[in-house]
């Protein structure tokens, strides 16, 4: 694999870590970014079991473990502010729980400095063609000449450009869930540091999420249409929270006047990516641009890194062989894959936004864990 060149779209979770693994294997490396620096935008990044051991193969453990965050306290609140219901975190068994919640930027940060002088980085630039021939993929970019590689690896997220362009519009592979959610992160504390306040209506939840002097800002409203909104235009979806939360209750009209002024904000659907193959010729999507589980899974971070993993482990089974491989990838990882999917989609419709009031006062008096 030594002579052999790679190119990865994206710079976030799935892009860095299919970067690392395929220099690991000895392929050089190129990276596309559209953005002019790395994703550090989102909510922090869980790391499950599965994948803490594939963080470790990468002998990045320590380093991650180091930007550790955690939830000592979950409350469920009422209009009035009162704690309904109450989770106690117990930390006792935390040092043989070798899970990791870390903030998206630091994880960038590790993996960056993971990939200095390894990697040839092309950020703001992007794929706008792809051509392949027999014994190579000519890839046009935006700003700078056409390349050959072998193969490209596409890890650029649910809105994926390397799909659109090699295997259709987004419009074919994503599933609306039948929700939208926005997130911002306010650089100071609304609540305890560590703590996590939840509070409903009817087909509408607020959450708040403390951390090293930062708050995540979280609402979620079920819909079962469609709502037509352009994804450069931050004021309008602004105006579609407000319009939405306006006037239900518990502190949403100061989270909301937050929410205004806080650059730091994010609006999607809640969606899931399934296609009926992950590869086609000499391109393999990874992560959320071939199965994005949705933010209700809790797992898009871990997924990534898994499907990276998968993807290297495939390409050394079979001797850089990339259909093969490219098979073998998909045979492995799908079954999970649909497992998380199909959780995640019931995770919502259950835990996240409840339909009823009565269902909203059950879980928060039972302290039901979302």
């Amino acid at each position: 694999m030594k002579n052999q060149k790679v190119l990865v779209s994206g710079a976030s979770i799935a892009g860095l870590s299919t970067a690392w693994w395929m220099n690991y294997l000895g392929y050089q490396v190129s990276l596309v970014e559209l953005a002019p620096l790395p994703r550090t935008n989102g909510a922090a990044v869980d790391l499950n079991a599965q994948t803490v051991e594939i963080v470790k193969r990468m002998g990045l453990y320590e380093q991650l473990k180091a930007h550790q965050l955690g939830v000592d306290q979950i409350e469920y609140k009422n209009a009035e502010n009162v704690t309904e219901g109450c989770i106690v975190i117990d930390r006792r068994g935390e040092t043989q729980n070798d899970e990791i919640e870390i903030e998206r930027h630091k994880f960038v940060e590790v993996m960056m400095a993971a990939l200095q002088g390894k990697v040839n980085f092309k950020f703001n630039d992007s794929i706008i063609g792809l051509k392949e021939f027999s014994d190579r993929i000519n890839v046009s970019f935006k700003g700078s000449s056409s390349q050959d590689f072998d193969i490209v690896l596409g890890g650029d997220g649910s809105h994926s450009g390397t799909r659109k362009i090699w295997f259709g519009p987004e419009t074919d592979y994503s599933h609306f869930l039948g929700a939208y959610f926005s997130i911002s992160i306010i650089p100071k504390l609304l609540v305890p540091e560590r703590n996590m306040q939840t509070y409903s209506v009817p087909y509408k939840s607020v959450m708040l999420n403390s951390y090293n002097r930062k708050t995540d800002i979280i609402f979620i409203f079920l819909s079962d249409n469609d709502i037509p909104y352009d994804y450069r235009d931050v004021a309008h979806q602004r105006t579609i929270m407000e319009e939405q939360f306006s006037g239900i209750g518990w502190r949403s009209a100061e989270l909301l006047q937050e929410i205004q002024q806080e650059p730091d904000f994010y609006f999607d659907r809640f969606c899931q990516i399934k296609m009926p193959s992950w590869s086609k010729g000499r391109v393999a999507l990874i992560g959320d641009a071939a199965y994005c589980p949705s933010p209700a899974s809790g797992q898009g971070g871990s997924l990534a890194i898994q499907g990276a993993a998968a993807v290297a482990d495939a390409l050394l089974k079979n001797q850089g062989n990339f259909r093969e491989a490219f098979a073998e990838f998909e045979r492995v990882l799908r079954p999970h894959i649909e497992e998380i999917q199909n959780m995640a989609e019931q995770n919502l419709k259950t835990n996240f936004v409840l339909r009823s009031e009565e269902a909203i006062r059950k879980r928060n008096t039972e302290a039901a864990l979302f």
